[in-house]
């Protein structure tokens, strides 16, 4: 067996970190707005969380076009946006949507961490698969790859979630976490 080169090496106690870090900070968002408002996005239909994303990257794509921003929000929080929404589209595709808030904040806590903690293992199990191929991409990269799969969202959500060969829309959103978490690495690693 050949010697795998240095860039392709992977660092699992490294790329776990990172990980957790960038959820940390998607968390305590999260978790402030848990405060501010409940678990209301219980009401809301995974459709239209794929719409939420949308707009998120979206918005994202046009700042890294150059458009001058007029909301002074950067492309940082709105990955940190995709991260909670695409973690909320998780539990909503698992408990299916509401007609009121029916669970608690510290439930909403637990489900996020669960959910995330399946995006953090198939990060690991992805980048030992990859070499970690992320680390060479681009952060216009990640956008565009989301908004792939936000498009393939929308066709399996027109069809009814009927599909051929596709994983279905949970598989999506679970990528579109995982590229958001990148995003963020990348964004606040030290330079």
């Amino acid at each position: 067996m050949s010697e795998i080169s240095a860039e392709y090496k992977v660092d699992p106690k490294k790329s776990r970190a990172e990980f957790q870090a960038a959820a940390a900070r998607c968390r305590k968002v999260y978790d402030a707005k848990l405060k501010d408002y409940g678990a209301s996005w219980r009401l809301l239909r995974p459709s239209s969380l794929t719409d939420q994303i949308l707009i998120k990257a979206r918005r994202i794509r046009t700042l890294e076009s150059g458009i001058e921003a007029r909301i002074q929000e950067g492309i940082l929080p709105e990955f940190m946006g995709i991260v909670n929404y695409g973690i909320i589209a998780l539990i909503q595709c698992e408990l299916g949507f509401a007609n009121e808030k029916d669970i608690t904040p510290e439930q909403a806590l637990e489900l996020y961490d669960m959910f995330m903690e399946q995006a953090c293992q198939l990060m690991l199990d992805k980048s030992h698969d990859y070499g970690e191929a992320w680390r060479m991409m681009r952060v216009s990269s990640f956008t565009d790859i989301i908004l792939t799969k936000l498009m393939r969202n929308k066709e399996i959500e027109d069809n009814l979630g009927k599909v051929a060969v596709s994983e279905g829309v949970e598989g999506n959103y679970i990528d579109m976490v995982i590229y958001s978490i990148f995003a963020i690495i990348k964004l606040t690693a030290e330079k």
